[in-house]
């Protein structure tokens, strides 16, 4: 039954912390986000002399690839070596390859777009 959720996308679990819109297919998904509200931080970083907390074990692993290096994520266009730690990192990657500019500079007259929003932040300066 909880893997068929899945597939269908029901999340009968609700978050009951006012104004938390968050819907879950599990308890247990469910139960991950109670520190978002509580402040509660219980995955601690063991490097030596850090001292990252974070409330949820996923980003304490995404947290722990500053140390290693890590750079699980490649990028699957032809001849791109780009490599990514986290999957929204590798998404932004994307419009290089696309010629998708989809950030556009907001100062009048300018119609400069970037591929990568902080191109665009480089960009902004030189107004």
């Amino acid at each position: 039954e909880k893997h068929k959720r899945t597939h269908s996308g029901e999340r009968p679990y609700a978050c009951d912390a006012p104004g938390c819109e968050y819907r879950a297919a599990t308890a247990i998904n469910l139960k991950s986000n109670r520190p978002t509200h509580t402040g509660e931080r219980p995955f601690a970083c063991d490097e030596p002399e850090c001292e990252y907390r974070a409330a949820q074990a996923g980003t304490l692993e995404k947290h722990k690839r500053t140390h290693s290096g890590e750079r699980p994520y490649a990028c699957d266009a032809p001849g791109c070596e780009y490599r990514a730690a986290t999957a929204i990192n590798l998404k932004s990657n994307r419009p290089t390859h696309t010629g998708e500019r989809p950030f556009a500079c907001d100062e009048p007259e300018c119609e400069y777009r970037a591929a990568q929003a902080g191109t665009l932040e480089k960009h902004k300066r030189t107004h």
